[in-house]
């Protein structure tokens, strides 16, 4: 409650948080949109590989060029001005950097950028879910390790929906799901970037307007992204995956405590204390009323009839036997709502979420039947999308992650729906993620199990 007076006093004793931004695509934008106008940040460097689109996404979000003026990060320390370069090794270890965010989107690079902050002691903002899911939980204990701090992005779901989850737990509630809503229909599941606006509902010139990226976006139609945030929510609170992952039930606002409950209650959910995504869309693809697309809920158990009275009292979203209860927000702003994030790892020492463990995993499903050598194209392309599955069936199994099927050969052929294994695919076991992944599994195998 009191972050904002934290970075009033940082900035009155001229020592604004010394922030390093990698990546300036949407979720970047967006940030830059509000840092400029947060006191108690400075924003050293941004590093991004087209350093001219990086400059044009600043000024289109209200940035002045005298403001990225700064020619060297040093210059950007010593003036208050920003630097805009392509030399993201260069920002990682600059000294005025407190706080990095990874905001490239890529598993691959994400992990590398991760680990060199936590290398030169400098806590870590990981916007980067992608990344998250492939490692976040070695990442973390990394992290925790080095003395800094690894946190989830505030504004993107899964940090939100973490807090939903601290909120009730913290409150004395059990937490019987929690998750967040999107527009889903199962033929999204073979959807690619061509057909991707089409499935959202979005002209391609609004598409355009807000430099939206087809194949990022392809990834929140086809239940990728949907499979990624939950699957960190997972990790980051020890809720489990349900035993065949998500299954997008259509529901409204209001009957969240009604269709996000056991299954032997009457809902549908195949175990308490999980993950679900809720549809805009009905089966027949008309679209829900009151539902919550762009939002994020958890339902709790109210556990004895005093609670019942008091949520019928109150009108506490309950289910109709007053059992569960709901507790939801109706949109996120991702990157406007960024700096929660920066703040509370600079200033309190806390995350926004951070893995605490191994229990999801999001791995590469065939959207089409799959022949040996084919290059797959990972996530929102054209060959696969990312289910959510139990961590320790993905390591039983040998299923293949999602962040870590681009760019790859097919071994074998997957028939469509059929999960890639590691064995499906000529994989560079000396790639510094793969390895990194590998170091993770290991780590994690026991604890990933059902306690």
């Amino acid at each position: 409650m009191n972050l904002h007076n934290k970075l009033l006093e940082r900035a009155a004793a001229g020592r604004p948080i010394g922030i390093g931004l990698i990546g300036a695509g949407k979720f970047g934008t967006m940030f830059l949109a509000q840092v400029r106008r947060t006191p108690g940040m400075h924003l050293i460097g941004i590093a991004d590989l087209a350093p001219d689109r990086a400059k044009a996404n600043l000024r289109f979000c209200g940035w002045e060029d005298e403001r990225f003026s700064a020619r060297t990060l040093d210059d950007a320390a010593k003036s208050g001005a920003t630097c805009v370069t392509d030399d993201a090794a260069a920002l990682l270890r600059h000294p005025a950097v407190e706080v990095v965010i990874e905001a490239t989107g890529d598993p691959k690079v994400g992990i590398r950028h991760c680990l060199a902050a936590i290398a030169a002691r400098k806590h870590v903002v990981m916007v980067n879910v992608e990344a998250d899911v492939v490692a976040g939980p070695l990442l973390a204990q990394k992290a925790k390790e080095a003395g800094v701090v690894y946190s989830l992005a505030y504004g993107d779901q899964p940090a939100l929906i973490c807090e939903h989850v601290d909120w009730a737990r913290a409150c004395g509630f059990e937490v019987v799901c929690a998750g967040k809503g999107t527009r889903y229909h199962p033929s999204f599941h073979h959807s690619t970037p061509d057909t991707v606006w089409e499935h959202f509902g979005l002209s391609r010139e609004k598409a355009e307007r807000g430099r939206m990226n087809p194949k990022m976006f392809n990834s929140f139609i086809d239940g990728t992204k949907s499979g990624i945030e939950m699957s960190a929510v997972c990790n980051a609170t020890g809720l489990r995956p349900q035993p065949d992952g998500l299954s997008f039930p259509p529901c409204p606002a209001r009957k969240l405590a009604q269709v996000c409950k056991p299954a032997v209650d009457g809902g549908c959910l195949q175990i308490r204390g999980t993950t679900e995504v809720v549809s805009s869309l009905h089966r027949d693809k008309s679209p829900v009323p009151d539902e919550i697309q762009q939002g994020t809920y958890v339902v709790v158990a109210c556990g004895h009839d005093y609670v019942k009275y008091c949520a019928e009292e109150y009108r506490l979203l309950p289910d109709e036997t007053f059992s569960y209860m709901a507790m939801y927000r109706p949109t996120h702003l991702i990157g406007l709502e960024l700096g929660v994030s920066v703040a509370s790892v600079a200033l309190r020492g806390e995350p926004t979420g951070a893995p605490i463990g191994f229990f999801a995993d999001v791995v590469a499903t065939a959207k089409r039947d799959l022949a040996p050598g084919e290059i797959l194209d990972g996530e929102g392309g054209y060959c696969v999308w990312g289910k959510q599955v139990p961590a320790e069936v993905s390591l039983r199994e040998g299923y293949l992650p999602l962040g870590l099927a681009h760019d790859v050969k097919l071994l074998n052929p997957v028939p469509m729906g059929g999960k890639v294994r590691w064995s499906d695919v000529a994989i560079d076991e000396a790639d510094e993620a793969v390895r990194f992944r590998r170091a993770m599994e290991a780590a994690f195998r026991e604890t990933s199990k059902r306690l």
